[in-house]
């Protein structure tokens, strides 16, 4: 017969092994719960700490596919050197577009690639400017149409008309004879967007900021005085406002 002093060490190692295996298997609830928290303080990388093991968990949950994404383009937003920023941006698409896959009929998976194409836009070539331009109005349609309130989606599409107004004739001329032809996109129709924007959310300031910098770019200094005062007014509440009211207030400053 074994005693009791050979068994009793093993015995007190399984506990031990049992209790810190049953705390180290977080569910995927708990981790995106974690998660959650991390997105909520604007840190993106405490964040995908518990994401990405969620998504081992739940490859298929588009909600999370396109909270990864989220964090992604936040890292991207404050790295340092072009070519980190681009390696960012790309595994942010590559979940929205996985997240787009996944549920052709949720608004904000099919929003989410339009929004990493906007925010890589600026950091590539002409060619690809040029590719993805059509890529952001398709993706935002599609949102659009599936939830017409979406606000983020008429900021989305209030931008791409903005940036697509402000190309001049002799500039998009040149672009179309080398790399493609591009949208045509008016600043009649960005102030539309971003009304329709802080119609069905008149608390976020991006939508008074970029109503303001669209009237700048109009010539319409009063207007764009007004929403550009709102705006930076207002807290800030999301990750990307305080560089938005750094280009607010940079617009504000040309204003004569």
């Amino acid at each position: 017969m074994r005693s009791l002093f050979s068994i009793q060490p093993w015995a007190a190692l399984t506990a031990i092994w049992l209790t810190c295996q049953s705390g180290f298997a977080q569910t995927a609830a708990e981790l995106i719960a974690k998660g959650d928290a991390g997105d909520r303080t604007f840190n993106a990388a405490e964040a995908l700490k518990s994401y990405l093991p969620a998504e081992k968990l739940e490859p298929k949950n588009v909600q999370l596919l396109v909270s990864i994404a989220r964090q992604y383009r936040h890292l991207m937003a404050k790295a340092p050197i072009t070519k980190e920023k681009l390696r960012l941006g790309g595994l942010a698409l590559n979940y929205g577009l996985k997240a787009a896959a996944l549920d052709p009929k949720d608004s904000d998976a099919q929003l989410s690639p339009a929004i990493t194409y906007g925010k890589m836009l600026p950091l590539q070539g002409n060619q690809a400017q040029v590719d993805a331009t059509p890529r952001i109005k398709t993706a935002v349609d599609k949102a659009l149409l599936l939830n017409p309130r979406n606000d983020s989606a008429w900021h989305v599409l209030g931008r791409w008309h903005q940036s697509l107004a402000n190309v001049g004739s002799v500039k998009r001329a040149f672009g179309e004879m080398f790399y493609g032809e591009l949208p045509i996109g008016t600043n009649a129709e960005a102030i539309k967007c971003f009304d329709k924007a802080i119609a069905i959310n008149p608390h976020r300031l991006r939508h008074y900021v970029e109503l303001g910098r669209t009237y700048a770019q109009m010539g319409d200094p009063a207007n764009a005085r007004k929403y550009l005062l709102k705006g930076l007014s207002m807290p800030n509440t999301e990750n990307d406002d305080p560089e938005l009211k750094r280009l607010g207030r940079e617009s504000l400053a040309l204003l004569h």
